[in-house]
């Protein structure tokens, strides 16, 4: 209490704790060794080791509860070799009580019902054993087991310190589970993306060998033989060269897509009005035969990006309106918003646009718009945009609230070097 005081400050000093109060120095011990590791197997066998230190004993064994729930483990020991005592059931154990019960249990070798484990521990000079159930969140992970050749005075500190411990012990179990867990999955989605990776190489490489030679040998039918096949078959010819440049298409937007994930980015300062300039031309014959007005800002700022990768993702907007907004497009305007930490760039076109729902799904692999009925494409030139955009610290998104079209937004952090 305060008292008459208006405030107490005591400079904390962990070795002044441990002399004003042993146990609860033990207590702070233990809790400062069990964050220093993530590996279960030298949490317990060093939680172990530093209990029957302080505590005078000469052995001691850490069992876990299966995943079945029907026996104890042994994870860590101390001390004689657990020969015989590598499982143990819950029902008729003297540690099977212990967590059963949720109680901390103390008895004297010579009474334990268990005659044999009795007469193997009687035989190694132990008198007293002691089960402390290892529990966190009110759930019994397991059971920390002690035994000792002398006598133990157990006094009502020692017991709630025992608890104690074996709380932080059951607490640092579970992370520790729970942590490799983690590891575990995250190296299986790991070599799961790695072979993702390796199918997409694979056929981006095998397909495109086969189309380009399909697509060279049916240009050269056409030429030396249209004279000799029928309408039909010039026809045919016209279809097999129109699917190969698709095939061919196809595979250089999965190069892309593969590189907009994994190919090394080079940071510089670029001038996106040359950019956008140069997306205009490339362009210029679908925008002046379809009679679509182009916009932008005199200037743009300069800004440190990948010039590759920035290129692609303004292509793949323009191209995307394009191919979707449909006959009643007449409009796209390219503009660019400042803000504290991104430089925002946007797309807006007066075509069809996409519905409220689709704003997301657009942007997976392999996705189109509903629009996309007779139109070619690949699925991935959305993706590739988030794709970069997420390698710029930045992200990509669409606004869908206007009456016509829809507006493409992609941020590029200003922190890039």
């Amino acid at each position: 209490m305060l008292g008459s005081r208006r405030y107490i400050s005591l400079k904390l000093s962990e070795s002044r704790l441990k002399g004003r109060n042993g146990e609860l120095g033990i207590f702070l011990d233990i809790s400062n060794f069990l964050s220093t590791s993530m590996d279960l197997k030298e949490i317990l066998e060093g939680a172990l080791a530093k209990v029957s230190e302080y505590f005078g004993l000469e052995t001691g064994r850490i069992f876990l509860i299966d995943e079945g729930g029907q026996q104890l483990y042994l994870a860590a020991y101390k001390g004689i070799e657990p020969t015989g005592l590598e499982k143990l059931d819950l029902e008729g154990s003297f540690s099977g009580k212990a967590v059963r019960t949720k109680s901390l249990i103390a008895n004297y070798v010579s009474e334990l019902e268990d005659r044999e484990r009795a007469d193997l521990l009687m035989s190694k000079g132990f008198n007293i054993v002691i089960c402390v159930p290892l529990i966190v969140m009110d759930k019994v992970r397991g059971v920390m087991n002690l035994a000792t050749s002398g006598n133990l005075e157990l006094s009502a500190n020692k017991i709630d310190l025992l608890a104690a411990i074996g709380n932080q012990i059951a607490a640092a179990a579970n992370n520790a589970t729970l942590y490799e867990d983690l590891r575990n999955k995250a190296a299986t989605l790991k070599e799961k993306k790695e072979m993702i990776k390796l199918f997409a190489f694979s056929v981006s490489h095998d397909l495109k060998s086969p189309a380009t030679g399909n697509y060279g040998l049916t240009r050269r039918l056409q030429k030396n033989y249209a004279h000799l096949l029928d309408k039909k078959g010039r026809e045919y010819c016209n279809q097999i060269l129109k699917t190969a440049e698709q095939i061919q298409a196809f595979v250089e937007m999965i190069n892309a897509y593969i590189a907009a994930k994994e190919a090394p980015l080079s940071y510089e300062r670029i001038n996106v009005k040359e950019i956008t300039k140069g997306i205009r031309g490339e362009f210029s014959t679908a925008l002046k035969s379809r009679r679509i007005n182009w916009s932008e800002p005199d200037t743009f700022p300069e800004i440190t990006a990948d010039r590759l990768a920035i290129t692609r993702v303004l292509r793949n907007v323009v191209d995307n309106a394009l191919k979707y907004g449909g006959k009643e497009l007449g409009e796209i305007k390219i503009g660019y918003m400042d803000n504290k930490a991104y430089h925002i760039f946007f797309l807006s076109d007066d075509g069809i646009g996409i519905k409220g729902e689709d704003k997301e799904k657009v942007f997976g692999i392999f996705q189109r718009e509903g629009t996309s009925k007779g139109t070619t494409g690949s699925g991935l030139g959305l993706a590739i945009v988030r794709e970069i955009a997420a390698r710029h610290r930045g992200q990509a998104w669409i606004d869908t609230g206007t009456p016509k079209g829809a507006t493409f937004y992609i941020s590029i952090s200003k922190g890039l070097m």
